[in-house]
């Protein structure tokens, strides 16, 4: 019988049975052959059984984590922005298997992205309504976010958002841009109160309110939380709604071109990305996706990103061949702690000198810094901490406006990137004019943790509807860029 079963099996795909040498004995022995020759052709008509027409089991082994081989949007970055923006566009989709996204990001550890090395703050305190829009969007955002980004069976989302607000501090110099600054914030909603410098001193007596004029205290909807737990929730969310993700790094695209000319009789060359080419790490693979839409979510890598498509590298000088005004700006993040310290009530302090300072859970602890001067500006090749930046230009500015702080103890340190826009430090978002189906949402130096919310259900309007519907970001848009008409945000920190 057996005889008669391989020979009806083809030669390339019958079982490989060990030859033996063996003498049945007993009923036992005969028992075990029989036994272990069923297990073999068990496992053989299992193999053969998936090599049948419709299963995607391959002789060929894939190197694991590949991305698929064609998505309808393919988000270069998975940073908060990044994730965000994959999540509203699932959202807006409805269907699962309506839109194929995928976002690729290089750092699989997320060790030296600037989402988890932020200090996480959340605020209204700006200059321009759109940036106050994009903050009140994400805080309610962010205090219903199990309505949005809950997942069934798994653990509900915490924030760890604490709700102490911003405390903003203004010289005599200064104290003319704060109110008008409040006058806008206050017309769009947010809810920030001033302080004279005696309220001040009342309010939190820890503080040295020498040279303070005036100050700004956020009411609702500012404070600081995990970065972690909001990239987290983004991500756990996007991939149960079906976004692909892959680890890996874009290292060129493939486009096609045409010849145009502008009004002023400029030819100009118009790109449309064909295919995104995917380097898997410690691997000389690559795997090209084949895509409709690329959206620039890179953060401090975005002006690299730009510049594999030539943007801002074509010799010629053109209105339109301005690079990408984005690039990594290195900031230091302090731990100190300091058993006398201000205590639970204290918000997240912003003084006129540049120094800042909250508290970093319980026991005396918080963290500090402040953005060096643009003569200064540290060296970029690696996330090494300048502990004499610390002594030379944080404590002292520091423990003048809190004395307590002459006997703090610095604990540990770290260091993270911004993706600091060099034109008007405001973040870039919309559709490159010279690449038409190349997105960008990048360039937020420093805001872009809090304004994720809003700006990923922006762009995501933007590709699917064809224009803002809940936040107009068009002020935002790379044009100004490319015309020179800087928008200036004051309060930058």
């Amino acid at each position: 019988m057996w005889r008669k079963l391989f020979t009806s099996v083809p030669a390339f795909i019958a079982p490989k049975v060990p030859c033996r040498s063996f003498k049945i004995s007993s009923r036992a022995a005969e028992k075990d052959f029989f036994k272990d020759l069923d297990a073999q052709l068990k496992a053989f008509w299992d193999k053969a059984s998936k090599a049948l027409p419709g299963n995607d089991w391959s002789p060929i082994e894939l190197t694991p984590g590949l991305p698929p081989e064609r998505a309808d949007v393919v988000i270069v970055g998975g940073g908060v922005v990044g994730w965000s923006i994959a999540y509203w566009l699932k959202m807006k989709a409805r269907s699962r298997d309506g839109l194929r996204v995928l976002v690729v990001e290089k750092d699989s550890t997320y060790s030296q992205a600037s989402t988890v090395l932020s200090c996480g703050g959340i605020r209204q305190q700006f200059s321009l309504k759109e940036n106050i829009q994009l903050s009140l969007f994400s805080a309610h955002f962010m205090k219903n976010i199990n309505n949005y980004l809950g997942v069934i069976n798994e653990d509900p989302v915490d924030l760890q958002f604490n709700h102490s607000g911003y405390l903003f501090l203004a010289s005599e110099k200064s104290a003319h841009i704060m109110e008008e600054n409040y006058n806008t914030q206050r017309c769009l909603g947010a809810k920030v109160a001033l302080l004279s410098p005696s309220q001040l001193k009342e309010r939190f007596p820890w503080m040295n309110t020498e040279g303070v004029a005036l100050a700004s205290l956020g009411l609702e909807n500012e404070g600081w939380f995990d970065p972690w737990s909001l990239l987290n929730a983004f991500r756990r969310k996007a991939v149960s709604m079906g976004v692909y993700e892959c680890f890996g790094e874009v290292t060129a695209f493939k486009c096609a071109a045409d010849l145009a000319i502008t009004p002023d009789g400029d030819v100009v060359n118009i790109k449309r990305i064909k295919y995104v080419n995917v380097q898997m790490p410690n691997s000389l693979e690559y795997q090209p996706v084949e895509c409709t839409i690329v959206i620039n979510a890179a953060g401090a890598n975005s002006g690299k990103i730009a510049s594999m498509l030539g943007i801002g590298l074509d010799p010629k000088e053109s209105v339109f061949n301005a690079a990408l005004p984005v690039e990594p700006r290195k900031r230091f993040v302090y731990v100190v702690h300091c058993p006398d310290g201000p205590g639970l009530d204290t918000p997240f302090l912003i003084d006129y000198t540049g120094v800042y300072c909250r508290r970093e859970g319980l026991g005396g602890n918080y963290i500090t810094g402040m953005s060096p001067e643009e003569t200064e500006e540290p060296d970029i090749s690696n996330l090494d901490v300048d502990h004499e930046f610390f002594q030379e230009k944080v404590w002292h500015r520091l423990a003048h406006r809190v004395p307590a702080f002459e006997q703090l103890k610095v604990s540990s340190a770290w260091a993270g990137f911004y993706d600091y826009n060099t034109f008007d430090q405001n973040g870039i978002v919309g559709l490159h004019p010279l690449v038409n189906n190349m997105y960008f949402a990048t360039g937020f130096s420093g805001h872009g943790l809090q304004q994720s919310p809003a700006v990923g259900l922006a762009v995501a309007e933007l590709i699917l509807d064809g224009s803002y519907k809940t936040i107009d970001l068009r002020a935002f848009d790379l044009k100004r860029i490319l015309l020179q008409e800087p928008i200036m945000e004051s309060n930058i920190v």
